[in-house]
């Protein structure tokens, strides 16, 4: 990962994630709003409820040892270590969040059975076949090269273990490509979000094939999730929150002004949510 992308996402994050705890909870991620996007609940509860569906589309009953790559403040991590009695271990670029998910894992009781650090997901240091569950959830869509990326997940899974990654995609193109207007939305969407691109759900199989991974399951779950971003907004015109983007510096700020760039592109079909798992022999 470039020095730059890693700065700019590092200090992204170490902004902004003070802010998003404070309005929504510890879970950085979408909510599942039902198959088909119709369901009204909880915000937070839509967060946990992702996390639950993830898991039973899956196919994960039980876990000893979860990576969760892309950790934030530990949301994923404690939640499944406390689910399966599990061990986790969380890595971020951000310190901020590291440190926050250290607090956390201590007011839970589960400092002893948690780890977060900050390391970078295409260069991690664990040995080889070391997690029966590896983790990633709305991560991938930041490295910058997805094959290395994918290739460490693979190197760092237990054989019989379970890799499940959730990210942002743009639309499959085997049809047709993507068209200049498409293109610069996804731009915009890079420069807010400090994405370096994204690809499409296809493109993640295809690179899972090449791994070796076997039983790969892909699914699209955009209409599930796409009410999110209504719900993001609406939260960021609350006074608390204004005046917590107005503490949180103009990083912040922007990727606020822009949530109507990911609102849009779920709406047109270019921005997907895609899922994928598989098991390393």
């Amino acid at each position: 990962m470039s020095a730059t992308l890693y700065k700019q996402i590092q200090e992204f994050y170490d902004a902004s994630s003070g802010l998003w705890e404070e309005v929504w909870g510890e879970h950085m991620h979408h909510g599942y709003y039902g198959a088909d996007g119709t369901e009204k609940k909880d915000r937070r509860q839509a967060q946990i409820d992702l996390i639950e569906e993830v898991l039973q589309w899956a196919d994960v009953q039980q876990a000893e040892n979860v990576l969760d790559v892309g950790c934030g403040i530990g949301g994923s991590s404690l939640y499944l270590a406390e689910k399966f009695h599990a061990r986790a271990t969380g890595i971020t670029l951000s310190p901020v969040q590291a440190a926050r998910a250290r607090e956390r894992a201590e007011e839970l009781g589960l400092s002893t059975r948690t780890n977060f650090q900050v390391a970078d997901a295409q260069e991690m240091s664990f040995a080889e076949n070391s997690f029966d569950l590896v983790w990633s959830l709305e991560s991938g869509e930041h490295m910058p090269d997805k094959v290395k990326f994918m290739q460490e997940c693979y190197r760092v899974l237990k054989p019989g273990g379970t890799l499940v990654m959730v990210t942002w995609c743009h639309r499959p193109t085997n049809e047709s490509p993507l068209t200049n207007n498409e293109q610069q939305h996804l731009a915009k969407i890079y420069r807010v979000y400090c994405l370096p691109y994204v690809i499409s759900l296809p493109e993640y199989e295809a690179i899972a094939h090449q791994l070796g991974l076997q039983n790969i399951r892909t699914a699209d779950w955009s209409k599930a999730v796409a009410p999110f971003w209504n719900v993001v907004i609406d939260s960021a015109l609350t006074p608390r929150a204004i005046f917590g983007l107005l503490r949180s510096g103009w990083s912040t700020i922007i990727g606020a002004l822009s949530l109507g760039l990911m609102r849009r592109g779920y709406e047109r079909g270019l921005i997907r949510f895609g899922l994928l798992c598989g098991k390393k022999c």
